[in-house]
């Protein structure tokens, strides 16, 4: 196995990346992925409206848990318009159980803008993917290549981290811009999906080995914990809610022991965000 520190030195002293290292580096991926695959349903498949829903459930989210809700959400909403004819309640409550339910709307979001502005065909083009209600420069780069073969250099956190690990050694503070010619230099166009994903893997795998590379990353942040977060009592308030529809945010703060401030805060950005709508002192899920 060549050490990482070789293509660091290697890539430094010259400034500049050779067909040579290149080879090495993506042979060196290339093996891990086909000595450890690991299946997942959504790499099956070069369904667009399957691989946009993967891409939004596995943001912060570890993959096991995505395996079985990704089943479950598809045997629920089986197309684009399945999906965007649902009301916002039933997606919530398919969604429970992988948090972050901001990105449960703007797939619905995403799934009603494809209907009325594509007509229902769903967009091909990384321009047109962005320009989708909350889809980023990764996302709409990651459907576009794993859906429709669209080939543009992207990064996620397990990509940086495998390129903070062999070219920037010991490097502290690297910042994206640093990484990006070399995640588009490597690029295997042969077969740049399997490509993908393999350097998604070996990351994770590299997470797993080593200290994590990627804390060198200028953009790494810390996650705080869940427990006793604001996100954890978002996350109890939206469950009340749906249970519970037309509660009184009095009640609502009463019911969960929390801070009358605190819950009035977070249902003004809850409504704001499109979750719930307010009659009077009585808060409703958004029905769609």
């Amino acid at each position: 196995m060549i050490r990482p520190e070789y293509f660091s030195e290697e890539y430094g002293t010259a400034a500049t990346i050779s067909p040579l290292l290149i080879r090495k580096f993506q042979e060196t991926i290339h093996s891990h992925f086909r000595d450890n695959p690991r299946p997942m349903p959504w790499r099956e498949t070069s369904d667009p409206y399957r691989i946009l829903v993967s891409e939004i459930m596995l943001q912060q989210t570890q993959v096991e848990r995505v395996k079985s809700k990704y089943a479950e959400f598809l045997a629920a909403f089986p197309t684009v318009s399945a999906l965007a004819k649902a009301s916002l309640p039933a997606v919530l409550g398919v969604w429970q159980g992988l948090g972050y339910n901001r990105r449960a709307i703007a797939l619905k979001n995403c799934a009603q803008e494809i209907m009325t502005s594509f007509e229902g065909s769903f967009p091909g083009t990384v321009a047109e993917l962005e320009s989708l209600p909350g889809i980023g420069p990764y996302t709409a780069r990651a459907v576009a290549l794993f859906a429709f073969g669209v080939v543009e250099p992207f990064i996620e956190t397990n990509i940086r981290t495998v390129f903070l690990h062999f070219f920037f050694h010991g490097r502290e503070h690297v910042h994206d811009r640093e990484i990006m010619p070399l995640v588009e230099a490597t690029i295997d166009h042969g077969n740049p999906r399997e490509w993908y994903y393999a350097l998604m893997d070996y990351g994770v795998m590299l997470k797993r080995c080593h200290v994590n590379p990627g804390r060198r990353s200028a953009h790494y942040a810390q996650q705080s914990p869940f427990k006793g977060s604001n996100r954890q009592l978002r996350s109890r308030m939206l469950s009340m809610i749906m249970a519970h529809s037309g509660v009184a945010a009095g009640a609502l703060a009463a019911a969960l022991e929390a801070d009358t401030l605190a819950v009035e805060r977070n249902l003004q950005a809850m409504e704001r965000e499109g979750f719930v709508v307010r009659e009077g002192d009585e808060v409703y899920v958004r029905q769609h």
